[in-house]
């Protein structure tokens, strides 16, 4: 098939195959320049042509999409290791929103998962059900006693779209200058603590 010719020799064997490689090859690119890259790029990287690429994802932006997902395991098996042993909610939620605001810069393909495009060009990607998955991901995995701070899985993906909320705010628009991560923790903990252990208090649910 012409779709398939290249590949460094080695022709995938199928579509489901194919797909897989195209999005490995963009994982690897993004991961070594540390930026944006194009549908051109991987192309390139496969010794493919562009139209080879545009037959599995119709854009870059698709394609940053698919990076992403498939960066997330790894993502969340470095970030629960960071928040290991941290049982306070608001200690272990600002951790996780510092650590997570660091990965984004160095890797762009986990921006799409708050912006919906590595252009930031549509906001309102912190409302896909993969943004709000990956944030229920994210929170079961700290050593938080959610029960215990008033939430319940309605109230917690309520948390998790405020904090996505937040987060992408920082990302599209970090300040001038930036604050440093201890002067961001600082900020975290007095602004969105405030919101984590209001869930405890008996006027929450008014």
């Amino acid at each position: 098939m012409a779709g398939r010719r290249g590949w460094g020799g080695r022709p995938p064997d199928n579509d489901e195959e194919a797909s897989r490689r195209i999005v490995a090859a963009a994982v690897d690119l993004i991961g070594r320049t540390g930026s944006e890259i194009s549908i051109a790029d991987v192309a390139e990287s496969l010794g493919v042509i562009r139209q080879t690429v545009y037959r599995y994802f119709p854009s870059a932006d698709a394609l940053m999409k698919a990076a992403a997902i498939a960066s997330v395991d790894g993502f969340l098996d470095r970030l629960t290791q960071h928040v290991s042993g941290i049982e306070d909610a608001v200690d272990a939620m600002t951790e996780g929103v510092v650590y997570t605001l660091t990965e984004v810069r160095r890797t762009p393909h986990l921006g799409i998962l708050l912006t919906g495009s590595y252009s930031n060009a549509h906001p309102d990607g912190l409302t896909s059900e993969e943004a709000r998955t990956f944030g229920m991901t994210m929170v079961r995995r700290f050593d938080v006693d959610w029960e215990h701070y008033g939430y319940d899985d309605a109230s917690l993906r309520e948390l998790v779209e405020y904090v996505l909320r937040t987060m992408q705010s920082f990302f599209i628009s970090p300040g001038n200058p930036p604050r440093g991560d201890d002067d961001l923790r600082q900020y975290l903990r007095r602004w969105m603590g405030a919101a984590i252990i209001a869930q405890m208090q008996p006027s929450a649910n008014i």
